[in-house]
């Protein structure tokens, strides 16, 4: 990688870059999870950490359409600066699951819309559009949940998320996870409904990465904050 991508840096220089980071190999990875790029996300935050925040050539970036760019677009734009309307049609626009999932993450839930949206999204008829409004409120449950009717929430997952398409799924089973986690008063009832639909339960799992079997899950990051008791002296 050349060490020439500094501000000011057009859209064309930086698309070489990035032509010469691509490795097959990572790219056959990511296909398996229905993403079209080949270049090492380290590589690329190590590129966006010389360009530094850029709203205008980030929105250029957003533009080409290309996946490797619009992950580096979203890491050097400035979330507060697009409206609403921008961001429904980002997200409308976003194509795959890494660049809808960094679009929500590192833009989205940064904004002053972010809960306009949320409203807008949640019960959206396209799955991927209802997703981030699932992801959102699951920032939500975790963040700031007054007002939120958890139970009612817990309704919903627990008619819908079964059969529920599975970017939409996977969101839907994060938020119960949020609820079971954050909330004890609904921990009992979580538990229950990830182990009455089994949802992600035989999912693979690496060696010490936590499950997303909401169950798992659930007790895990609860056992994890309970104060050690009885300790013995040393």
């Amino acid at each position: 990688m050349a060490e020439t991508i500094l501000a000011g840096t057009t859209v064309a220089a930086v698309m070489a870059d990035l032509a010469a980071l691509e490795n097959p190999q990572i790219r056959a990875v990511n296909a398996n999870h229905g993403d079209d790029h080949g270049v090492n996300l380290t590589q690329l935050r190590a590129v966006a950490k010389r360009l530094k925040t850029q709203p205008e050539l980030a929105r250029e970036l957003w533009q080409t359409g290309d996946t490797a760019a619009r992950l580096l677009a979203i890491l050097i734009c400035r979330p507060k600066a697009f409206d609403r309307d921008d961001l429904d049609r980002m997200l409308r626009a976003a194509g795959t699951p890494k660049v809808q999932d960094w679009l929500v993450n590192y833009v989205m839930k940064k904004n002053p819309h972010a809960e306009e949206l949320r409203v807008a999204w949640f019960a959206d008829p396209d799955a991927v559009v209802a997703s981030a409004g699932w992801a959102l409120t699951s920032e939500r449950v975790a963040t700031s949940p007054d007002g939120l009717d958890l139970a009612g929430l817990l309704d919903l997952i627990e008619a819908e998320m079964k059969d529920a398409p599975e970017r939409l799924q996977w969101a839907m089973n994060h938020c119960l996870a949020q609820i079971g986690i954050e909330h004890a008063e609904y921990r009992v009832r979580a538990l229950a409904i990830g182990e009455r639909l089994q949802v992600l339960k035989d999912y693979p799992t690496p060696p010490g990465c936590t499950s997303p079997f909401a169950p798992a899950w659930i007790t895990e990051m609860v056992s994890r904050r309970l104060p050690i008791e009885n300790t013995p002296p040393t």
